[in-house]
């Protein structure tokens, strides 16, 4: 959501930032809403004011015997009035939500501009390709070897992408997100939370799922949805609040399932893991002072890249463009794993700045020490990371010519010791 008065003072910067998402010009249409709507709420006000004035003159009329017809005639009259000005309000100020609801955080500036994907812009590679003195397979074949990965089962069961982990692959994956999670809280300061999965209509509104991409997530018969990610529970945990400055920068972290319905990739990575209906993620969201979001974007996606950095799998940073950033996001930084069985780097975690975007739809404030005044705080989020395409990175990367898998040392004390999985494990 947006500031309403930044807008009408800056119609052009507001026009000129949905320009850069490939959207029309809005702030016209949105301040001469704002405006019917506030010369209805001053009416209503006036109205109001001389309702009470003429409700008070027919009370002493009636005491000294004079005639009210009148000032009732005119109180009945103001009454119709304010029905009409009441509705009108209601209906502007619905527009008005409707509008800015469905519109994209606007990009920073130092954000790439683009249409898709093709823009984005590399910002750092690490980590050394490993040369492989057979032809690597992918993930799933790997998996097919070692018995671990099913998915004729799972499609059985659910339907496509979906999979079926066991054995040693079961384990490994188990351990990928135990690591994650410990290193977040113990290293890295993050506070673990075990969120809700399940939340209501106004928890996916606050962090930018609903009105726009409800097809994208699952819902209960019930009314509750599923959450995509931990990012919407976690972020929501301090809506509807004023923070003291004192309490900020907060920093949590969650190790949960996620479900999407992966509405708009049909087609998409259909072998695999690389996008399921259902997966794990760590997750990472921060919640802090204006001018602190930009460091810890920074941060954040540093802590993230340490994940890849301890398991020893190449990876690099890309910053997105306009055109392929998030919806809540003012600048997205993707961190990108290599897997030697598809010969290209793919997405396993993004970390996002939300600036005020989210604060506003969550009503999230603080306040300074000394100060009577509040400002909205900024919210960051960002996948530490993706647990199943961290393990797609481990099978590729770590395959052998037999088809084993050397298990990474910092996943082992994970793992009972483990070294290696094989088709036997």
């Amino acid at each position: 959501m947006f500031d309403l008065r930044w807008i009408r003072d800056h119609p052009d910067t507001f026009d000129a930032g949905l320009a850069r998402r490939a959207l029309a010009p809005m702030a016209e249409r949105i301040i001469a809403l704002d405006a019917n709507r506030r010369q209805a709420q001053t009416q209503l006000q006036e109205l109001q004011t001389r309702r009470n004035e003429a409700s008070k003159s027919i009370g002493m009329a009636k005491k000294s015997g004079d005639s009210a017809d009148a000032l009732i005639a005119e109180v009945a009259d103001i009454k119709r009035r304010m029905t009409e000005l009441e509705e009108n309000e209601k209906a502007t100020g619905e527009e008005l939500d409707g509008i800015l609801s469905g519109l994209p955080n606007l990009p920073r500036d130092d954000v790439p501009d683009g249409t898709d994907e093709s823009a984005n812009v590399c910002l750092r590679t690490e980590g050394k390709l490993k040369n492989f003195d057979f032809e690597p397979k992918q993930h799933f074949e790997v998996g097919a070897a070692l018995d671990d990965l099913d998915f004729e089962t799972a499609a059985k069961l659910s339907g496509s992408r979906f999979v079926v982990m066991r054995g040693a692959i079961a384990r490994l994956h188990r351990a990928l997100g135990q690591f994650m999670i410990d290193l977040h809280t113990r290293e890295h300061g993050y506070c673990e939370v075990i969120p809700p999965l399940l939340v209501r209509d106004h928890v996916l509104y606050g962090t930018g799922q609903l009105p726009k991409f409800g097809e994208d997530c699952f819902r209960t018969a019930e009314g509750f949805w599923l959450i995509p990610t931990a990012e919407v529970p976690l972020t929501n945990l301090v809506a509807d609040s004023i923070l003291d400055a004192e309490e900020l920068p907060i920093r949590m972290t969650a190790l949960t399932p996620c479900f999407r319905s992966e509405a708009g990739a049909a087609g998409k990575d259909t072998r695999g893991m690389l996008r399921q209906h259902q997966f794990e993620k760590t997750e990472l969201v921060s919640i802090v002072e204006p001018e602190e979001s930009d460091s810890e974007l920074e941060r954040m996606t540093g802590c993230a890249e340490e994940v890849l950095k301890r398991l020893g799998l190449p990876y690099r940073v890309m910053v997105l463009s306009t055109g392929d950033m998030g919806f809540g996001a003012r600048r997205t930084h993707d961190i990108e794993v290599w897997l030697p069985g598809q010969n290209t780097y793919r997405e396993i975690s993004s970390c996002s700045t939300c600036g005020d975007f989210q604060a506003r739809r969550m009503k999230t404030r603080y306040r300074k020490a000394g100060e009577k005044g509040t400002s909205f705080v900024h919210t960051l989020n960002g996948s530490g990371v993706a647990v199943g395409r961290c393990l797609i990175a481990v099978i590729e990367n770590y395959q052998q010519a037999d088809g084993s898998v050397i298990v990474p040392e910092a996943l082992r004390p994970y793992t009972g010791g483990m070294e290696v999985l094989r088709a036997d494990d």
